[in-house]
């Protein structure tokens, strides 16, 4: 089994910057790829960015150029940092990792940018 905490989220000002974490544990491949998603009130879960153990990442479009995803393959941990924040960009931000064919996903965290 695999456990996802994710911490980071917030309250911020629109324009400022927030950083999300999300450590992994448990029985995960050493080859997977680890992501964030958000899903804001009334909408479907959606994806933000994603990145391999090799360190390929994507984005979603909306937020290109203003969030970056990173990795520590020894921690088993996925960053989001996330800046120039916009309210649109309120969600809860939930940790995804696929590991072995298995999707695993974290609790989520809440992010929200007022105007």
């Amino acid at each position: 089994q695999v456990q996802l905490v994710e911490s980071g989220g917030g309250l911020v000002q629109a324009g400022g910057s927030l950083r999300l974490s999300c450590a992994a544990s448990g029985s995960i491949f050493r080859v997977n790829i680890m992501g964030w998603y958000r899903q804001a009130p009334g909408a479907q879960r959606e994806l933000v960015a994603r990145i391999t153990t090799g360190g390929s990442t994507n984005y979603a479009d909306s937020v290109k150029g203003r969030f970056t995803i990173s990795r520590d393959n020894f921690k088993n941990t996925v960053y989001l940092q996330m800046s120039s924040l916009k309210p649109e960009d309120t969600a809860v931000y939930y940790c995804n990792v696929l590991s072995g064919g298995t999707n695993y996903w974290g609790k989520g965290t809440l992010v929200t940018v007022s105007s």
